[in-house]
């Protein structure tokens, strides 16, 4: 019997009498292809979830920076109270459907950038940010306080803190150590010296009157400490994920 055409390995003998290569499993093709891009597909994608996690809470956060704004603008005596109060009813609705919309995400995602319970800290903390402020606000309209800037400081530590705590964030996906030391830094601006130093002007001239002042500086200072909790939440996940 003739023998066939001798081949090396990697070639196969052709129907019609040629020598062709067999096609490799590794690298290019077939299963094997489609296999070795997977770690790739999987990044791909937990990158991409991990971004719109990231996403909706800063989101949240921004809303937070919208109650503040009203704050300062009722007063300042800008805005009106009871119209203040509609605006930051407003607000909170808005922050709602961000942490609404976030607990969802978190439900059907399978990775997120730090541990869901951390993150679920994180995004309880800016929503507690945002009722102190609501609280504040509405009592503001209640109590019959008038404008005064004796609040201003208080609230630019606290507008300057949610900042840092946007830069954090934003972080999370590329950066998880540096997150972790920018959240640190949103507890720097000193929420809680300012409602001091305020509650402290207040005092020489105790009385009735100053007893609205110190309670709705108390909301504002609960508000920080909210933020702080925040901050340490997105630090904590960072250093249990990357330890």
């Amino acid at each position: 019997m003739a023998e066939g055409p001798a081949t090396e390995p990697g070639l196969a003998v052709d129907p019609a009498g040629g020598v062709r290569r067999r096609r490799s499993l590794r690298g290019g093709g077939g299963v094997a292809g489609v296999l070795s891009g997977l770690p790739r597909l999987v990044r791909d994608l937990a990158g991409a979830n991990d971004r719109s996690l990231v996403g909706l809470v800063v989101a949240q956060v921004r809303c937070a920076e919208r109650g503040i704004e009203v704050a300062h603008q009722v007063t300042a005596g800008t805005v009106d109270p009871a119209r203040a109060r509609h605006l930051i009813g407003v607000v909170e609705h808005d922050g709602d459907a961000c942490r609404a919309a976030l607990i969802g995400r978190l439900r059907r995602s399978v990775t997120s950038p730090i541990d869901r319970e951390d993150l679920f800290r994180l995004s309880r903390g800016v929503d507690d940010v945002l009722d102190a402020t609501r609280d504040f606000v509405r009592e503001f309209d209640l109590f019959g306080a008038v404008p005064d800037p004796l609040y201003g400081p208080v609230l630019d530590r606290l507008a300057g803190a949610l900042a840092r705590l946007v830069a954090a964030v934003l972080l999370l996906p590329s950066a998880p150590r540096r997150a972790a030391e920018a959240a640190a830094e949103a507890k720097k601006p000193g929420v809680r010296p300012a409602y001091q130093h305020a509650v402290a002007a207040l005092m020489p001239g105790a009385g009735a009157q100053t007893l609205a002042p110190v309670l709705l500086l108390g909301r504002l200072d609960v508000a920080g400490e909210r933020l702080a909790a925040a901050a340490d939440a997105l630090a904590d996940g960072v250093m249990k994920r990357f330890q």
